[in-house]
């Protein structure tokens, strides 16, 4: 649900689809609605069960992605919701690829995703090498905007909506990130956040 809610929104932003665009922020409530089910589900499990080594690392593990799920989706919205304002003004003229972004994200959100179901280490180590990639294009996206900004001053509201399209898309990746993480914890049982150097 949430890798659609997100290649919905990226799709929406190309073809500047209002009504999609809609339909992902209705659509959200779900989302938020499902995160609260599965995070009760967890704390009856550590109530009743009281897991221990292995299971417990699971079980907190699961809690911390189903929040990053979450906030993906909430991302994908804020997106949409930038699309409903940009489509209702012309197109600026504007050189930033956000298909490459996009593209991107949502391969490190599916691949941070695959590395949980199939318990994958190189997988989840994969999604981290493909952080620094995603913050690059969003400091060019911040120039191309600065850039544009000097020439068309009466497109503010737009280039600046834009901006924060790839301000949102970047906090996907970073969520990605932290699910990846989280997989390495529920493996190794250690927690690898900043410890990157040591796979590279």
């Amino acid at each position: 649900m949430v890798e659609q809610s997100v290649q919905n929104a990226a799709k929406a932003l190309k073809a500047r689809d209002s009504e999609l665009a809609q339909r992902i922020v209705d659509e959200d409530q779900a989302m938020n609605e499902l995160e609260v089910e599965i995070e009760e589900e967890c704390l009856k499990i550590l109530a009743l069960h009281q897991p221990v080594a292995v299971d417990l690392r699971f079980i907190v593990a699961v809690i911390k992605i189903n929040n990053d799920l979450e906030r993906v989706g909430d991302m994908a919205v804020n997106i949409a919701e930038r699309v409903l304002v940009v489509a209702k003004k012309p197109p600026v003229s504007f050189t930033f690829d956000f298909d490459e972004m996009a593209s991107k994200v949502e391969a490190m959100l599916k691949l941070s995703l695959d590395s949980l179901v199939n318990l994958d280490m190189d997988m989840a180590y994969r999604v981290l090498l493909m952080d620094d990639e995603v913050d690059s294009l969003k400091i060019r996206c911040y120039d191309l905007v600065k850039e544009a900004l000097r020439k068309q001053p009466q497109r503010a509201n737009s280039l600046i909506n834009l901006f924060l399209v790839s301000r949102h898309l970047e906090r996907i990746a970073d969520h990605a990130t932290n699910i990846a993480e989280d997989v390495i914890y529920m493996v190794e049982g250690e927690i690898h956040r900043h410890k990157l150097e040591l796979y590279e």
